[in-house]
């Protein structure tokens, strides 16, 4: 049995008109004698009467008390909605279909209510139903504790259920659909010129997801690495391949040829605070004091540089007000810099190669923007710079490493 999971996120069926498009692909896919399984989000966006924050704006306009245990509970409406919604569509259309929520499907999570984990997958009733010959609906986003609780799996959390499922079935692929034309080199509403990526690494796309690039869940893509399934990420509304994310040794494409580039794409996340922390005031162990106060008040920390002289990194915005004050209970003085934004240059074939970073720096230096901070990975090279600065920033560097080509 042949095996494909189609992922279609809240825009894909949030309308008439694009859930007609959704029949389309799975039909084609059918046709083409695969087994599938689709896994759906929430219908929409904030406004819209089923979208996963409409639900939570509905919570905190009545009484604004939920615990995380009963507000996970609420949020799982909004998938079963769009399960059901969908069988009903394909079942006039003459296609047997079968809608199982997250648990049914197997899904086996931690009880961190709202950002839960997944521990195991059981897909048993899955392949039942294949094996029946119908297409199986399955509610992403959710799954249920060994106790029976439903749990949600946070922000992108379908993109997860997606490739888990495709790994614990071991699916032929993965196909993710959005609103967008596969990945891009950069967000084209700042790059007039981001053009789309025909191939790209787990670890190039997890990267650019990590660091701003909101296209897939990097989750979900570690989870495809780990078991090696390919991902398709494609448009809902266009007949296109998208962007295929496999291991390089599948950068094989019929048209150009071997992919040989340095750079894959530009990435960034806006509003964050740069804070130092110096030793000057004579703190012991400053590092271990900082970075623990910051887990011990559920701050996440990013950008980080440690040297002996103290340590600089970031903060959302919306936190540093409490980052500040936290530090300043235990004695320290740090300093902030707020409406900061990271960009990062990404690419699998940054390592080793001399003269990136020269780049990276004559590009910001000639458009006048200042390097506030930098680090670097294998993969990876990103720069901290004022947000006034940040578009210019991406334009400057697209241009620099000819990504528009």
């Amino acid at each position: 049995m042949r095996i494909m999971v189609q992922k279609f996120g809240g825009t894909s069926l949030s309308t008439v008109q694009a859930r007609e498009h959704v029949l389309r692909h799975v039909k084609r896919e059918l046709e083409a004698g695969l087994s599938l399984v689709i896994v759906v989000s929430a219908m929409g966006r904030r406004g819209e009467p089923y979208a996963t924050d409409t639900l939570l704006d509905w919570a905190a306009q009545n009484g604004n008390a939920l615990s995380a245990r009963e507000k996970d509970l609420l949020l799982c409406c909004g998938e079963i909605i769009s399960a059901t919604t969908l069988s009903s569509l394909l079942e006039h259309e003459g296609i047997p279909t079968t809608v199982l929520t997250g648990a049914q499907a197997g899904f086996v999570t931690d009880d961190n209510f709202g950002n839960a984990r997944i521990l195991d997958v059981r897909p048993v009733r899955v392949l039942e139903q294949l094996q029946l010959g119908r297409v199986v609906v399955v509610t992403g986003f959710q799954g249920q504790t060994e106790n029976g609780d439903f749990t949600t799996l946070g922000r992108g959390g379908s993109d997860t259920s997606a490739t888990a499922l495709g790994a614990a079935l071991r699916a032929e692929m993965v196909d993710i659909y959005t609103d967008v034309n596969g990945i891009l080199t950069a967000d084209p509403r700042i790059v007039e010129d981001a053009r789309p990526l025909t191939v790209v690494s787990y670890a190039e796309i997890c990267n650019m997801a990590h660091h701003g690039a909101k296209v897939i869940h990097p989750r979900a893509v570690e989870i495809a690495m780990q078991s090696q399934i390919p991902v398709r990420v494609r448009s809902t509304f266009a007949d296109t391949e998208g962007t295929l994310v496999t291991h390089p040794e599948g950068f094989q494409d019929v048209q150009t040829g071997i992919v040989d580039r340095y750079v894959t794409g530009i990435a960034y996340v806006s509003n964050v605070t740069q804070i130092t922390v110096d030793v000057a005031g004579g703190a012991d162990r400053l590092q271990l004091k900082v970075f623990k106060t910051m887990a011990e008040n559920s701050i996440s920390v990013d950008f980080i540089n440690v040297t002996p002289s103290g340590v600089v990194y970031t903060v959302f915005d919306s936190d540093s007000e409490k980052a500040i004050q936290v530090l300043q209970e235990i004695g320290l003085k740090p300093q902030s810099l707020s409406g900061c934004a990271k960009v990062s240059v990404i690419g699998g074939g940054i390592n080793g190669v001399p003269g990136i970073m020269a780049r990276i720096v004559e590009s910001l230096t000639l458009a006048d923007i200042q390097i506030l901070q930098s680090a670097d990975s294998n993969t990876t090279i990103w720069v901290l710079v004022k947000k006034e600065d940040m578009v210019q920033a991406l334009r400057a560097l697209h241009a620099s490493f000819e990504l528009h080509l």
